[in-house]
């Protein structure tokens, strides 16, 4: 099978290279943002940019790609966005090139397109392949602006009247989620405020703010109220491709905790955060972030001469202490996560 655009030297475009600046500086940050801003670059890519095949485009991609992935290793949703548009790029060519304008294949023909090598082959030039993916990449926007609303949608199904709900440190989507709830039915929340940023504390005064019956706890507290806990509904950074959780730190005590108790662990992750990454192919030091010190040990105090603190900013969570995910597409196990993965991106491009 050949590897498009493996060893081309990478030169990174004006947009492309404004947009890792504005993150360096915070300026853009939230899953969602990055995700947003990606796909926009990429669709100015494939509009303004010239190539005449799929194959001069899957390369040029690859290259911008493989810039935004070293640039910003953290931001897993910013590579995940690339291999996404790489898996459209395929499918656009493979659907004008081999289907005839057919939607619905029999399984005999899946079976000899799939053994074709000419399926591989992206270097023949297809009329009408840019206008085409334009309109694909602008359904995929369409979706990305109602991932929050139909997750959300979805809170009447996993959460029941008088339940007491438990969550750790902030989450738009974990916020949006509990508010919906709310709205049919009442509820307690137990937010644990997640040391040493402490923004449980911000989602707890959002939800008191709207009326719902909130208690915050420190991260100490988690396993002396467990035991009262019906349910945890938790956001994530991402998850990999094994059905594992890389979350804030504090969720993986949260979820041993959750564990002891059988209390069950929803996770509520839109489709841009699944990524085909296992945790061993993270390189060293990729995975996590050291946070700011200040808040464990003062910087000013005479034990801080003689101390290494650490701080870090994520938890590998295992799936086996996952009960289920909540998407924007419907609620999965973590067995039926690769199923997610492999029709979201394509094989051939989980490494950029």
């Amino acid at each position: 099978m050949k590897e498009l655009g493996k060893d081309v030297p990478v030169v990174p475009i004006q947009g492309i290279a404004e947009f890792v600046q504005d993150v360096r500086l915070r300026k853009i940050f939230g899953a969602h943002k990055l995700t947003s801003k990606t796909l926009r670059l990429l669709m100015d890519l494939v509009s303004k940019e010239s190539w005449s095949t799929a194959e001069e485009l899957l390369t040029l991609i690859r290259g911008q790609g493989r810039f935004l992935a070293e640039a910003l290793p953290h931001d897993i949703v910013v590579a995940n966005t690339i291999r996404r548009v790489m898996k459209i790029v395929r499918e656009e060519y493979d659907s004008s090139h081999f289907d005839d304008g057919q939607s619905i294949l029999s399984l005999h023909k899946l079976v000899t397109q799939a053994a074709d090598p000419e399926r591989d082959d992206y270097s023949k030039p297809m009329p009408g392949l840019k206008n085409a993916l334009v309109d694909h990449l602008l359904e995929i926007e369409t979706e990305l602006e109602t991932t929050g609303d139909s997750i959300s949608a979805q809170a009447a199904e996993h959460i029941h009247s008088a339940e007491l709900i438990m969550t750790i440190g902030y989450s738009r989507a974990v916020e949006k989620f509990l508010r919906k709830a709310a709205e049919t039915r009442p509820i307690e929340v137990v937010v644990v405020e997640c040391a040493p940023d402490c923004r449980g504390q911000q989602l707890a005064a959002n939800l008191g703010r709207a009326k719902i019956q909130t208690t915050l706890i420190s991260d100490a507290a988690i396993f002396a109220i467990m035991s009262r806990i019906n349910k945890i509904i938790i956001g994530t950074h991402s998850v990999l491709a094994n059905g594992g959780l890389q979350a804030v730190c504090g969720t993986y005590s949260l979820a041993l905790s959750a564990k002891h108790f059988s209390v069950p662990v929803c996770v509520l992750a839109p489709t841009y955060k699944l990524t085909p990454v296992h945790l061993c192919n993270y390189e060293q030091g990729d995975f996590n972030i050291l946070g700011n010190t200040e808040a464990v040990l003062p910087f000013k105090s005479l034990a801080a001469r003689f101390t290494k603190a650490y701080n870090p900013l994520f938890d590998y969570v295992p799936p086996e202490l996952v009960t289920l995910f909540v998407t924007n597409n419907g609620s999965n196990a973590p067995s039926y996560i690769y199923r997610l993965i492999g029709e979201l991106y394509h094989p051939d491009d989980n490494q950029l």
